[in-house]
């Protein structure tokens, strides 16, 4: 099945979750004081303004418009407004000259980041026709430096997009922001779930649950196999048969897989969607060790399935405990990239790659083919049995996004792009790829271990560190790259 076809497939068969859509506060304005002096100014530059709210509404984003301030007062209307908004990314465009006395407020009373955009009408003055009144149309630059040196000088940060009205470079760097506010979007608001206890002696896994609610606003909600395991004993036998024919329009069940096996893995899947449906999860991060096939243990082995359905449908699912990379999946859902649960496997100097994958769930929408079923006997490191996804990468461009947690207890957005190229993988149940990152891959291992990523991360298809450095920026965050 072709690339777009599956992808078209999926779809169909896995429909996405739907969450709430970044809202974007934009206000425009200029100073007031020129109106009177240059009648014909201030309609001119409300239809930039018209142009640039026209633009912001066809993406995909809730865009809430407080007009066109001229002075301070109206300013502080305007914050007000957009305080009550709730945005997740203000628009500040400057259509001339205004002072930042104007625009302060914005930035101090919603508690928002702030985007200043100056777009002049077009790409350079008539100067044989132009009045003072047309310059002025023009002049908006002049207050770029005054609102960053204000911004600054009141501990805002800042960050700008200089243009013209209708150049696309420039509009793609907003729209590079609205992709950032997408991922603050989903992480200020989201769920994640935490189902059952560390991976023993993984300490670069633990996290400190108050992190993300202190630095995202999201929720962690602590879960038990319990949880599970009595949804898992609700499940009726045509919803198990129901489950496994949907699972067989997705994947290609290798010769491995045991019927019994796959039957259990069908039924925890029918079990795990009402678990988030019913605890409202945007995320899901587990591990349980289980023993001698135990009712746990089953349970914790026969996530996969479940779970990596769950992840195509837009609510990623992380084993081993891994908190922090299912968030890091989520921001890469939010850039529209998928976002897969990923490690290092092992290095191939000779063609210069970086062997990475993991067992576990994984996000089908990185398959560079249909996805396999695999029948495991023994799940390397963990206890238990059943079935596993198997995929490789599609070629092209990825992205790793991992998230850091430092000694001062910050967080931190930790990327690096590369390419998955063609070559031998691994058919043991695992998500595979070779990836070259452009250098000798041991210095590449000792550049990305130096971040303080730790062992997991979210692989995503395409370049988009870019859009990951805007995101930290927006979350207050730092950002590291390799």
């Amino acid at each position: 099945m072709a690339t777009a076809e599956h992808s078209m497939s999926l779809q169909e068969l896995l429909p996405p979750v739907h969450r709430r859509r970044p809202r974007i506060g934009l206000v425009s304005g200029g100073l007031g004081t020129y109106w009177p002096q240059f009648p014909g100014l201030l309609p001119q530059l409300k239809e930039s303004a018209a142009h640039v709210a026209e633009r912001l509404g066809q993406l995909d984003a809730e865009v809430t418009d407080v007009g066109f301030i001229s002075d301070a007062q109206e300013g502080a209307v305007a914050a007000e407004e957009l305080r009550r908004a709730d945005c997740d990314l203000i628009v500040l465009f400057l259509t001339t000259y205004l002072t930042s006395s104007m625009v302060l407020p914005i930035a101090r009373r919603s508690h928002t980041p702030v985007l200043v955009v100056d777009l002049q009408p077009s790409e350079r003055m008539d100067h044989a026709t132009f009045d003072t009144g047309a310059w002025l149309g023009y002049c908006a630059q002049c207050s770029v430096p005054e609102v960053g040196n204000v911004f600054r000088r009141a501990g805002i940060p800042f960050r700008s997009v200089s243009g013209w009205l209708r150049q696309e470079s420039a509009w793609r760097r907003i729209e590079q922001w609205i992709r950032a506010a997408h991922v603050r979007a989903a992480l200020r608001y989201a769920r994640h779930g935490l189902m059952g206890h560390l991976y023993p002696g993984m300490l670069d896994v633990s996290t400190d649950l108050t992190l993300l609610p202190a630095t995202f606003g999201s929720h962690v909600e602590v879960l038990e196999f319990d949880d599970l395991r009595h949804r898992v004993e609700q499940v009726s036998e045509a919803e198990t048969r129901d489950r496994m024919a949907l699972a067989r329009q997705v994947f290609t069940l290798d010769g491995s897989v045991a019927d019994e096996d796959f039957s259990w893995g069908a039924k925890v899947s029918v079990a795990l969607d009402r678990l988030v449906e019913d605890f409202g999860l945007d995320t899901l991060a587990y591990y349980h060790r289980g023993l001698d096939g135990e009712l746990h243990e089953r349970l914790g082995a026969g996530m996969i399935l479940g779970a990596s359905l769950l992840t195509a449908r837009g609510v990623p699912a992380a084993g081993e405990y891994e908190l922090r990379t299912s968030v890091a999946q989520l921001a890469s859902q939010s850039v529209g990239a998928g976002g897969s649960f990923t490690e290092i496997q092992a290095l191939d100097f000779e063609d210069g790659v970086v062997e990475m994958g993991h067992d576990g769930p994984a996000h089908l929408a990185v398959s560079a083919r249909d996805p396999l079923l695999r029948g495991l006997g023994v799940y390397h490191g963990k206890r238990g049995w059943g079935v596993s996804v198997e995929f490789d990468v599609r070629h092209g461009p990825v992205t790793l996004l991992g998230l850091g947690q430092d000694a001062d207890r910050s967080l931190s957005f930790i990327t690096s792009e590369g390419t998955v190229v063609p070559g031998p993988l691994l058919e043991i149940g695992n998500t595979t790829s070779r990836v070259d990152f452009g250098r000798d891959p041991g210095e590449w291992v000792d550049a990305w271990s130096a971040t303080g990523v730790g062992h997991h991360w979210s692989l995503a298809v395409g370049r988009h560190s870019a859009d990951f450095r805007a995101a930290a920026s927006l979350l207050g965050i730092d950002h590291r790259e390799v």
